[in-house]
């Protein structure tokens, strides 16, 4: 019986103390910041926004335009947070995109699909900088080759965003 009151007042405490958070709430903030998960080496200027608490959306542009090896991606990226911890919000999602390759003056063109689940931690004392890592599967096609992929992405890769 002293065990069950402990925990009842245990789930009290956790929920009606103000200073414990679980995960970062979002809603209608605005992030930028980069990535890089082209199926290509190549970093990108990445936005999200979080319309609601467990929504949101994101793009991503990059561009390099080194002579005969040239590159350009665009993607578009959902977000479903599935559940959050102290400091961090865990998600699914899935992205599509076109990449564009030029390489000894040739240029093939294709998209980019793929599905995934993440997490973006906050560290304390740094509330408004979400550090990014996914896993998943993807499918590019760039003219006529199909690749399949598996996706592994670190915080360096996934992206660092900076929100507003």
């Amino acid at each position: 019986m002293r065990l069950l009151s402990s925990l009842i007042l245990l789930a009290i405490f956790v929920t009606f103390n103000p200073t414990i958070s679980w995960g970062k709430e979002l809603t209608n903030r605005l992030g930028f910041g980069y990535s890089n998960q082209f199926s290509e080496e190549l970093p990108s200027v990445a936005i999200r926004y979080y319309p609601d608490a467990k929504l949101g959306v994101g793009a991503a542009l990059g561009v390099d335009t080194y002579e005969d090896n040239s590159k350009f991606g665009v993607m578009v990226r959902l977000y479903r947070i599935i559940f959050t911890e102290d400091n961090m919000n865990f998600y699914m999602g899935t992205s599509a995109g076109v990449i564009s390759i030029e390489q000894a003056s040739k240029t093939d063109s294709g998209f980019e699909l793929s599905g995934y689940c993440g997490g973006e931690f906050f560290l304390t004392g740094l509330d408004n900088l979400g550090i990014s890592f996914e896993a998943g599967v993807g499918v590019t096609s760039i003219k006529s080759q199909v690749r399949f992929r598996t996706i592994g992405d670190h915080p360096l890769k996934a992206g660092i965003i900076f929100y507003f």
